[in-house]
């Protein structure tokens, strides 16, 4: 007997509704739901695949435990007893910055991952703090921190309503979408079309996402900031800036002007490869639209002008009179978000407050570079403690970093490391312990981090579809035992995390003038929350505290657990609608246009102006099937398009004796590969692409599709070295390179290896 459940789709950022078909406690069907407020039923492959992800054979089902250098199935209770064994001595002995998190980009994609790492990190008290962040989007985090005060507070461009779309470095035809969460984000832009706006892409692919649109610029790898910069000189020196309604929360107009004074269009032109006058056109139709929205991503932040790059999105935005208007670029407002406060200046937002051990790389948004964790842990200094001890929660930095086979060695060498992850894979391998979630059909899900970043707002949860099996532990328990096992209070019920958590919140809110709790009783409130455990608790809780909620009863039609589990397809909240100046959190209360990070920073770009790179650049390349490393051991996710191939355009493998399939190798600043050859003219001249994620031939993991087609790791071609210096982001893109095709002897060997 079959039966349907609802479940939201973890595999992306895209967070689409998907009925599943189950029998017994198999996933045997999936579809989209039709009648979720945010997705209407909207699928793809990835969630089309949902019942293969929960139930790949590979995934582990019980902990695994190293004794006598081998690791074993073990308990729950031994493995836990493992983690404070194994980290305790570590703190008490180096202190607790000698203790390294990873975290990786399936966290934000989790219910768990929401709500204990911060709980983690407080009861640690590390600064050892590594996240996927800078391997991907931290520059836009950074420039929001700078514009706005707030690291978090990230505009989206208003998909539905947009008149006119500029995307730079983005394809989300592929990815569905990053730092700006739109189901069905392909039909989105074809709506846009459909209704006679204009969609411009930039990017040195030709993509599908450029194929749709109405003008496609293949810039040169890398030069994003100095065509925007471009663009804002054009819209000053033509007289175009128009602030409106902004104009009253802006502050650094005419010092922004004087920034971009020297980057003339006919200046960037070379450094580009885009002409002059197209650069001209691409500001006065920005300025012209009715409205319009500038939109930047990954090609454009792993660069090394990321945070310039993402700061002069904003800053046209701004110029335009688009910034926090319908059908420009708007701030979200989640239901679990903190409620509005009355607007007024802050904290703003500081960069460097504490420094890496060896390179000294200053700290963002309280992370350090992922680039600088091998050396955090191999290199010992006169100053500090190396990274001892490794908690890597849903992390496969080995592939997912530069020089991978650095960090391998170093993983190899540290005294205790422990991994939250459903696979044996190439960094989890390196494990002491490791802790499996169960498949996501077991487990509950509500989009913490991407309704913060959703194009509507909208509030949805699913509980889990399919009760958790009896030898598996929830993700939340797991997450919440970590935190006991690592903060000296192993043994104690995980409940008592979550009860915690709430007595801190609620304890903070009566005291808080602008709370619709301020002056009640926190044990009264408690005892008013509802839900299955302490993470529905929780959620219950930020509900009822948040914009949207009851406020324990203050708002009675407001929202809260009971309610969002009366609509099991979501509740629709409404358009993203003008928030300025409330969200601000800068010094001053405005958008502070030129922070001074941002100014110190310009002179690096102009020297840009005067730099052309010789030779071969490397870009990345994201496939509609593949999120990350793991989707690489299902089969429905891989073959096709999904392969580990470098395209390359035909006039560079002309001149290079390069045969389409035949096997080249590509060198790097941090080592060589071996790849096979797609002659294509995707890409442009000068340019070839590999996608990320790749390479499973490591021994000792446990992911069987993976390793038959293991492919090669884009990232092991990077040194760690290369980095954007205010956001500590990897320059993944725009890297030189040199590609030579393999001997025919060499060819066989390689064929052979994979």
């Amino acid at each position: 007997m079959s039966r349907t459940a609802l479940r939201i789709c973890p595999l992306c950022e895209a967070t689409c509704g998907l009925t599943l078909t189950i029998e017994g406690s198999r996933v045997t069907g999936t579809r989209g739901d039709r009648d979720d407020v945010f997705s209407k039923g909207f699928i793809c492959p990835k969630g089309a695949s949902f019942g293969a992800v929960d139930a790949d054979p590979d995934r582990l089902r019980r902990p695994l435990v190293r004794r006598d250098g081998e690791l074993r199935e073990a308990t729950w209770q031994e493995a836990f007893d493992a983690v404070a064994a194994g980290l305790r001595p570590v703190i008490e002995r180096h202190g607790p910055h000698a203790v390294g998190i990873v975290l990786g980009n399936p966290n934000v994609h989790t219910m768990a991952g929401g709500l204990y790492p911060p709980v983690l990190l407080g009861a640690l008290g590390t600064r050892s703090l590594f996240t996927a962040s800078t391997v991907d989007q931290m520059p836009k985090h950074v420039s929001s921190g700078l514009l706005y005060g707030d690291a978090n507070l990230i505009p989206v461009p208003d998909l539905d309503r947009t008149d006119h779309l500029l995307l730079l470095g983005a394809n989300p035809l592929e990815s569905n979408g990053s730092l700006c969460t739109a189901p069905d984000f392909p039909g989105r832009l074809k709506a846009l079309k459909a209704r006679g706006g204009t969609l411009t892409v930039i990017d040195p692919r030709r993509t599908r996402t450029a194929r749709l649109a109405d003008r496609h610029l293949a810039i040169r790898p890398g030069t994003d900031a100095l065509l925007l910069a471009a663009m804002a000189h054009v819209l000053f020196e033509e007289d175009l800036v128009r602030l409106g309604d902004l104009a009253p929360h802006v502050h650094g107009v005419d010092e922004l002007r004087d920034a971009v004074k020297d980057f003339t269009p006919e200046a960037v032109a070379a450094a580009c490869d885009v002409d002059a006058g197209v650069i001209r056109t691409l500001a006065r139709e920005l300025a012209a639209a009715e409205s319009a929205a500038v939109y930047g991503r990954i090609g454009s932040c792993t660069v090394p002008f990321g945070t310039l790059g993402s700061w002069l999105v904003d800053v046209l935005n701004i110029l335009t009179g688009n910034l926090d208007r319908p059908g420009g670029a708007l701030f979200p407002l989640a239901a679990t978000d903190r409620a509005p406060r009355p607007a007024g200046p802050g904290r703003g937002f500081q960069l460097g407050r504490w420094h890496s051990r060896v390179s000294k790389y200053p700290e963002a948004k309280g992370e350090l570079p992922l680039s600088a964790l091998a050396e955090e842990i191999d290199t010992v200094t006169a100053h500090g403690e190396p990274v001892r001890a490794l908690i890597a929660i849903a992390a496969n930095p080995v592939l997912s970093a530069p020089d991978g086979d650095r960090l391998d060695k170093a993983l190899a060498s540290l005294d205790f490391m422990v991994s939250v992850d459903p696979y044996l894979n190439e960094t989890s391998r390196h494990a002491d312990v490791v802790l499996p979630p169960p498949p996501p059909a077991q487990s509950p899900h509500h989009d913490f981090a991407f309704n913060t970043l959703a194009v509507r707002n909208q509030v949805r949860y699913t509980r889990p579809a399919v009760p958790l099996e009896p030898d598996r532990m929830a993700e939340t328990e797991i997450l919440a035992r970590l935190v006991l096992a690592a903060s000296g209070m192993h043994g104690a019920d995980p409940s008592a995390v979550d009860a915690l958590v709430i007595d801190q919140t609620l304890a903070k809110a009566v005291r808080d003038p602008h709370s619709p709790v301020h002056g009640r009783e926190p044990k009264e409130l408690a005892a008013q929350l509802t839900g299955d455990n302490g993470p529905e608790r929780r959620l219950d809780l930020m509900l009822r505290l948040g914009p949207y909620g009851d406020g324990f009863g203050v708002r009675p039609d407001g929202l809260n657990l009971e309610k969002l589990l009366a609509h099991p397809h979501g509740i629709d909240l409404g358009p993203l609608r003008p928030r300025l100046p409330q969200p601000l959190k800068t010094v001053s209360g405005k958008v502070e246009l030129l922070p001074a990070p941002i100014a110190g920073d310009l002179p690096r770009l102009r020297a840009a102006l005067r730099e052309r790179a010789d030779g071969l650049v490397l870009v990345g390349r994201r496939h509609l099937r593949s999120n990350n490393s793991w989707m690489h051991n299902i089969p429905a996710l891989t073959g096709g398009s999904n392969r580990c191939t470098l395209h390359i355009h035909p006039e560079d493998a002309e001149r290079l004796g390069v045969r389409d399939g035949a096997a080249v190798r590509v060198k790097g600043a941090g080592g060589e590969i071996t790849a096979p050859a797609e002659v294509t003219d995707a890409v442009r001249p000068g340019v070839v692409s590999l996608p990320h994620g790749w390479g499973h031939d490591r021994p000792g993991t446990r992911l069987g599709h993976a390793a038959a087609d293991p492919g090669a790791n884009v990232n092991q071609l990077l040194d760690g070295s290369l980095l954007d210096p205010l956001s500590g982001n990897a320059v993944l893109n725009g890297v030189p390179v040199e590609v030579s095709a393999v001997t025919e002897k060499l060819s066989r060997l390689t064929s052979a290896k994979l």
